[in-house]
């Protein structure tokens, strides 16, 4: 069962193995951008303003730090969340989210493939980026369509369809990149949000 360090722990500063480290690690999923550059300006705003009151105010601040954060680091925050539709090496918070803790045959092998080509599209379609998004209870069937959407393809379950070498590539740091970019961003804070109403606490 996953659980959290108790709240009056995460106002102490400290090492990679801080509470605040554990939780945002937790809510977040891990990153060298995480460990290196988020928490330890979280840390900075500690002798600045009262304890946090709770789990979502430790969120609240944390993503008044991301924006800080340059294009190349929040992209590398974004991606310490697992591809939609990965069914190994996932977080405990992130198999129950993706529905990885139900029976393999709760997901059709053809809506995973076809994840699996969506992922490989959106990536070559947007350089650097991995799609987030907030599940929120919705079916991997459901999330097919919304990249599907999102990249401008008709709706299918092809796992080769359309061929990732005929996409042409978005300028990073353009403003469809960007957009996407701040998207998934908001994305994350959702997720993380929703994470700790699943454990039960705020």
């Amino acid at each position: 069962m996953t659980t959290l360090p108790p709240l009056s722990t995460i106002n102490e500063a400290g090492s990679s193995s801080s509470p605040i480290t554990v939780t945002l690690s937790l809510l977040l999923e891990p990153s060298s951008v995480l460990l290196h550059r988020v928490v330890p300006e979280v840390h900075k705003l500690l002798p600045d303003r009262a304890p946090f009151a709770s789990y979502a105010d430790l969120i609240d601040v944390t993503f008044q730090v991301i924006p800080t954060l340059d294009v190349k680091e929040k992209a590398e925050f974004i991606a310490g969340h697992p591809r939609i539709g990965e069914t190994k090496n996932l977080s405990n918070l992130s198999a129950k989210e993706q529905g990885a803790t139900q029976t393999t045959s709760s997901t059709p092998p053809e809506v995973l493939a076809r994840l699996g080509h969506l992922n490989a599209c959106y990536e070559k379609k947007y350089p650097g980026l991995r799609y987030i998004t907030f599940v929120n209870g919705r079916s991997r069937a459901a999330i097919v369509e919304e990249m599907e959407d999102k990249l401008g393809f008709e709706h299918s379950l092809s796992p080769t369809d359309p061929p990732v070498e005929s996409l042409d590539p978005v300028d990073v740091e353009g403003e469809d990149w960007m957009a996407e970019l701040e998207r998934a961003i908001v994305d994350v804070g959702k997720i993380a949000k929703s994470r700790l109403a699943g454990l039960g606490v705020e």
